[in-house]
């Protein structure tokens, strides 16, 4: 198999704004994208799972890797690396000459990702190269000199990055409004949206990536409390704004929404999930694994029609025409026993997918693709 090549991370530069989806009834609910009090708790690593380690515990971890890995002698690209835990299971089932790019755009993670591997980085087994999965094909080209056999999609947050007070991902604990992925590069903070935006655009931005329907009462209670610095003090406004019980799951999609439009989560994953037909080779799989209906949405669309609109496309003959083909007639879930011991794989939904012929692709791009 040909060698990973090593070479300069590329910075991505993701537009971060509010866009309305209301398209299609049959999506996933959304569910909170913060870890329940056993999961954020921690515990041993081990009791967690094989591949979770105190940095993270990877979701069906297993599952990825045995459904995924089509030839054990192929290349494999994990775009979203994190501490290394679907990478470390990737490697186990690949012959010694298969080969595993891990991406990320997270410096903590990219250290972890390293630490943990670093005998299959020596090995030439591994690449590890910093960016977001919005650049996979530039990515791709630049370190894998041939299509890759899968590509794995591992979106949302990492329990580390929750865990870590000052990222500002947790409601739970207090730290600044920041939440961005990559601090050196992130254009804006989750505090600049909370203060700078209008009551009119936080509401949307509620509505539109939280899915929140006290989005009205909460973007108010927001701006008439600012400025605020703080996840503390944010947590607090929006307690007060709601009744419980409900407040947990209001503070969830609130600090979700936040998280999206800092980090431009569905812009990068729109960008991802179009370059998987130019990345992978013809019979090549991709796992995307989701938390929430904004993304799994997308990613159902895209794998099973080749748009974001869910609007099929079909011949004369009324077959389908798309650049991928579901491996699976619906998403894969955790198991009881991985919940128990990790709780947010409980939300999580992986989707597999395999790329068409390149006949078929041929007739998606005169058709669909450059519409």
């Amino acid at each position: 198999m040909p060698a990973l090549a090593t070479g300069p991370a590329l910075r991505l530069d993701v537009a971060l704004h509010c866009r309305r989806d209301r398209r299609g009834s049959g999506a996933v609910r959304t569910t909170m994208s913060e870890p329940d009090e056993r999961s954020e708790a921690g515990g041993p690593a081990a009791a967690r799972g094989e591949y979770a380690s105190s940095y993270h515990a990877p979701v069906l971890a297993e599952t990825v890797a045995r459904r995924l890995v089509t030839d054990r002698a192929g290349t494999y690209v994990d775009a979203t690396l994190g501490g290394g835990g679907h990478a470390a299971a990737l490697l186990d089932v690949l012959s010694e000459e298969g080969r595993v790019l891990g991406i990320d755009r997270d410096d903590e993670a990219l250290d972890e990702a390293r630490s943990r591997l670093g005998e299959a980085l020596r090995a030439g087994r591994l690449a590890v190269a910093k960016g977001s999965f919005a650049r996979l094909a530039a990515l791709a080209r630049e370190h894998v000199s041939t299509s890759v056999d899968g590509v794995l999609l591992d979106l949302g947050v990492s329990s580390h990055q929750i865990d870590a007070p000052e990222r500002g991902f947790s409601f739970r604990k207090d730290g600044p409004l920041d939440m961005r992925f990559d601090a050196a590069r992130g254009r804006r903070t989750a505090a600049q949206i909370v203060n700078d935006w209008t009551e009119a655009d936080l509401k949307q931005l509620f509505y539109d990536y939280g899915e929140e329907r006290r989005a009205p009462r909460v973007a108010r209670a927001v701006c008439e409390a600012r400025p605020l610095e703080t996840t503390g003090a944010l947590a607090e406004v929006v307690r007060e704004a709601v009744i419980p019980p409900e407040e947990i799951q209001t503070l969830a999609r609130v600090f979700q929404a936040l998280r999206i439009a800092v980090n431009g989560e569905l812009e990068a994953l729109e960008a991802a999930l179009r370059a998987l037909p130019e990345v992978l080779r013809d019979g090549g799989r991709a796992a995307v694994i989701s938390y929430h209906s904004l993304e799994d949405r997308r990613a159902k669309r895209f794998l099973r029609y080749g748009n974001f609109e869910g609007r099929p496309v079909r011949d004369l003959y009324g077959e389908l025409i798309a650049p991928m083909e579901p491996v699976e007639k619906g998403p894969l879930t955790a198991s009881e026993d991985e919940i128990e011991r990790n709780a947010r794989a409980r939300s999580a939904r992986l989707r597999l997918a395999a790329r068409r012929s390149e006949e078929a692709m041929a007739e998606w791009r005169t058709r669909v693709a450059d519409d």
